[in-house]
């Protein structure tokens, strides 16, 4: 089943519930032997997640990926939500961060912050001591 992703087969996102569906796209992103370019990666979330923005499913992807030392992923898997216009908030960011401390970018990490003012989320005690 796993390879058969790889493979161009498309899941259905219908049929599968919520955490299928994040295991499923958690796969294809961190499977080791797969790099893919960030188009790729819009592509996947495009085909698993149409126009879902379920704010629990987006902190499980986000924290997966961070969780995973993916910090590139997670970027993207943020700016995703993004551009989909999904109300993202401090659970979001603070998974984001996450990623950032665990990969030791702390430069972005103070840039998201920054980014997060702009957005009008409110960075809370999680947020900063994510950053340092």
């Amino acid at each position: 089943k796993c390879c058969a992703l790889y493979k161009g087969e498309p899941a259905s996102p219908s049929s599968e519930p919520a955490a299928d569906r994040v295991q499923t796209i958690l796969r294809r992103l961190l499977h080791p032997k797969v790099r893919l370019q960030d188009d790729a990666v819009f592509a996947t979330f495009n085909q698993s997640f149409p126009g879902d923005c379920d704010p629990r499913t987006t902190t499980r992807i986000l924290s997966s990926l961070a969780k995973s030392h993916a910090l590139n992923l997670t970027l993207l898997a943020l700016k995703w939500y993004k551009e989909k216009m999904c109300e993202l908030n401090n659970y979001h960011y603070n998974a984001v961060l996450d990623a950032c401390s665990r990969t030791g970018s702390w430069t972005r990490a103070l840039q998201l912050i920054s980014f997060m003012a702009q957005t009008m989320v409110r960075p809370d005690t999680i947020t900063y001591n994510g950053a340092v």
